[in-house]
């Protein structure tokens, strides 16, 4: 029997019903699994990770614990979000790494895609076995992995970046919700009381402002891109309708402005946003002109070094959803 295969005959999740049926069922199976043992989970923040962190908090409860690795390139209030949800809220075993210096410190200079990728992942390996080898009696890593990871790239949630621990740590598996497909962890999300913005976090690449932060990264341009990046969410999220996507990016250029009647060299702020099914081709929705000219204005007043906002209204194909 193949493990790793969704059961042809299972009801897809789609109402609170159907969601605490499976939430039984698996704290059932999570507790014959782990026992009295303890388990290891890399806390991203995200929606897989953090529906898994709930359900094996109601499962085994101080018998995880949760590693939240901040490394820098996180949005706008994202690492508070994750400890107040789960170490305040929920009472999590969690532990907060702020590597924010080692991870920039690696990345400074570093201006290819691919390379960036590879520093972040590496760092974020190193960080992740420094914490889990301060531990005594972890048995399991539990992971995000969700259906379609196991479709398209195997077994192991590559960019959950815990595929690549060394061997002697001989953790077994927990992957609870390794046979839902997106929409199902959110309804379960919802169902195990997490907050919406969380359950409907957008997709957010491993890397995260990484490679939004286009070129060699630098601190400043870093802040300017994640402030930048609040105001573009907080202003399209009060559309009603908002688009699959939305985010900004900064590339490494500089254009000329005018302030206090002198020309200088500024940022440039690109937003984009997007509408998909599965993010193999995309298209640009329409934002209202208003929208764009408060998210403009604001941008302009309030993020240092930004002296020009543009809208990329390129559809996949052939551009890419992230700019790196």
């Amino acid at each position: 029997m193949d493990t790793n295969k969704r059961d042809e005959n299972m009801v897809r999740i789609t109402t609170p019903e159907l969601a605490n049926e499976f939430i039984g069922t698996q704290i059932k199976a999570l507790r014959e699994q782990i026992g009295d043992k303890k388990v290891l989970l890399a806390l991203s923040g995200g929606v897989d990770s953090s529906v898994v962190a709930a359900l094996l908090i109601k499962a085994v409860g101080d018998q995880l614990v949760c590693v939240h690795v901040n490394h820098g390139l996180l949005r706008k209030g994202e690492p508070e979000q994750v400890i107040k949800v789960f170490r305040d809220e929920l009472k999590a075993n969690l532990i907060y790494v702020d590597a924010t210096d080692r991870f920039l410190d690696k990345l400074a200079g570093v201006a290819e895609p691919e390379k960036k990728r590879k520093v972040i992942g590496a760092e974020f390996i190193r960080i992740f076995e420094e914490e889990a080898r301060k531990l005594s009696g972890i048995n399991f890593l539990a992971q995000g992995t969700i259906y379609p990871d196991i479709l398209e790239s195997g077994p192991v949630k590559a960019h959950h970046n815990v595929g690549g621990l060394p061997d002697d740590l001989k953790f077994e598996l927990v992957e609870p919700i390794k046979f839902l497909f997106k929409d199902e962890v959110r309804v379960v999300g919802k169902a195990l009381g997490l907050p919406d913005n969380m359950v409907y976090r957008q997709p957010f690449p491993g890397p995260g402002l990484g490679v939004r932060c286009i070129g060699a990264i630098t601190r400043d341009r870093l802040e300017a891109l994640r402030e930048a990046d609040a105001i573009v969410r907080e202003e399209i999220e009060k559309l009603d309708k908002t688009p699959w996507q939305y985010f900004c990016a900064i590339p490494d250029i500089k254009s000329t402005g005018i302030k206090d009647g002198k020309r200088y060299m500024g940022w440039v702020v690109v937003i984009r946003t997007v509408n998909t099914v599965d993010a193999v081709t995309a298209t640009v929705p329409e934002i209202p002109f208003a929208t764009l000219c408060t998210i403009r204005d604001r941008i302009i007043a309030s993020v240092p070094g930004v002296n020009r906002v543009a809208w990329d209204i390129s559809e996949k194909p052939v551009s890419t959803i992230e700019w790196e």
